[in-house]
């Protein structure tokens, strides 16, 4: 193959990796995707989708399409899990979607997978290849050849990291180890909406602020299920993904609680569990023909509800760098890195910081209610804007 013609590589074939083969593509660049799993799929259930991404879906060409299996809220609600009580509301609605000119939405995650993986499989310049591990990568100046866990190498023009929090292409480009474990853990479960009691169900985006602890809930799939995701402070956890539950922690975690929330976590049959990790933010992730993307790159906690976001909104300023960059990709991969390090830096050191918002107790809680319950819906959306009108 001509130097010409070779790919770009891209680690991961989760959402960051086929937002990035997606925007590469429309630009006229040859990708190839190698995915470590058997098929290309997404863990996990729902994702919040924030003004900011429906501009890159736009950008993308796939907004319509997002649209069609997303679920439009009316509100972010903040309920108090002790006594039930609102805390605050911002409506997510037409004046919101009228403030940033984009909407908010929710969406399950193998949902937004599959329209990015669709749009990819229609362009004859990618390749899709899986059972394929990254494990190293070797950057020879004019091409950077990657090598699998099985022994297989692949040659690229260059090689983009979407291989997630444990990314052996940060590893070897970063070297800064293990991620940093928050002592949070995340239980998730899916409910089909005919077996949520009518009294439970609302067409908003509901999080119950508990003692270190949260449940958040809200329709997906067209409002064909409910989507249920509960976190609380443990050190029994190291590390771990997609593993199962103990419904029986739950209990004894949120005991006490308002009888709505101990409803909620009894209709759920079956958990999903993962350890809550993110790193320390850096700003270096670029080498020569090699970057970071995604969680490969700015690995964040979920309470800000931005990572996929992040991903999305990194993979189209990656590609238009590379499009004005006439073939100068360490030039572009420094410009991509110098435009985004400190937006998602912010994102997040402000996502901790949620974290300690919602899971407060006494004194805290108490200052939670009195900072938040006056907000106007239009005070809260000048706090978000930095965030939601987005690059």
């Amino acid at each position: 193959m001509a130097k010409a013609q070779l790919p770009i590589l891209i680690a991961g074939g989760g959402i960051g990796g086929f937002a990035a083969a997606l925007a590469l593509t429309q630009q006229g660049f040859a990708v190839q995707v190698l995915e470590r799993a058997a098929d290309f799929h997404e863990v996990g259930a729902g994702i919040q989708l924030g003004p900011n991404v429906f501009r890159m879906f736009d950008i993308l060409g796939v907004g319509a399409e997002m649209s069609h299996w997303a679920v439009f809220p009316d509100n972010l609600i903040m309920r108090d899990a002790l006594d039930g009580s609102e805390v605050t509301r911002i409506p997510t609605g037409e004046p919101l979607r009228k403030h940033f000119g984009y909407p908010y939405a929710v969406i399950h995650r193998g949902d937004l997978h599959k329209v990015l993986i669709d749009a990819v499989k229609r362009t004859s310049l990618a390749t899709l290849t899986t059972n394929c591990k990254v494990a190293s990568y070797e950057d020879r100046g004019d091409r950077v050849v990657v090598r699998t866990e099985a022994g297989n190498t692949f040659e690229g023009a260059a090689l983009i990291g979407a291989d997630g929090l444990w990314s052996a292409v940060r590893s070897q480009l970063v070297g800064d180890g293990k991620p940093r474990v928050s002592g949070h853990i995340a239980y998730r479960g899916v409910i089909p909406l005919a077996q949520v009691p009518q009294h439970l169900r609302e067409n908003n985006v509901v999080l119950w602020a508990g003692p270190k602890t949260h449940l958040v809930h809200y329709p997906l799939h067209r409002g064909e299920v409910y989507n249920l995701v509960v976190v609380f402070h443990s050190s029994r956890y190291e590390e771990g993904w997609d593993t199962y539950g103990d419904p029986s922690e739950l209990r004894e975690r949120f005991a006490g609680q308002h009888p709505k929330v101990r409803e909620f976590l009894s209709m759920a049959n079956e958990w999903k569990m993962w350890v809550l990790c993110d790193r320390e933010p850096v700003s270096r992730w670029t080498e020569g023909r090699v970057t970071l993307l995604g969680d490969a790159a700015h690995p964040m906690l979920q309470y800000l509800a931005q990572g996929g976001c992040m991903a999305i909104e990194d993979a189209v300023v990656l590609a238009r760098s590379l499009a004005r960059a006439q073939g100068d990709y360490n030039g572009a991969f420094l410009a991509y890195q110098k435009q985004r390090y400190l937006r998602t830096t912010r994102v997040q050191l402000t996502a901790r910081m949620y974290g300690d918002i919602y899971h407060a107790t006494d004194a805290v809680r108490d200052l939670r209610r009195e900072m938040l319950a006056g907000r106007t819906a239009e005070q809260a959306y000048k706090g978000m804007a930095w965030l939601y009108d987005g690059v």
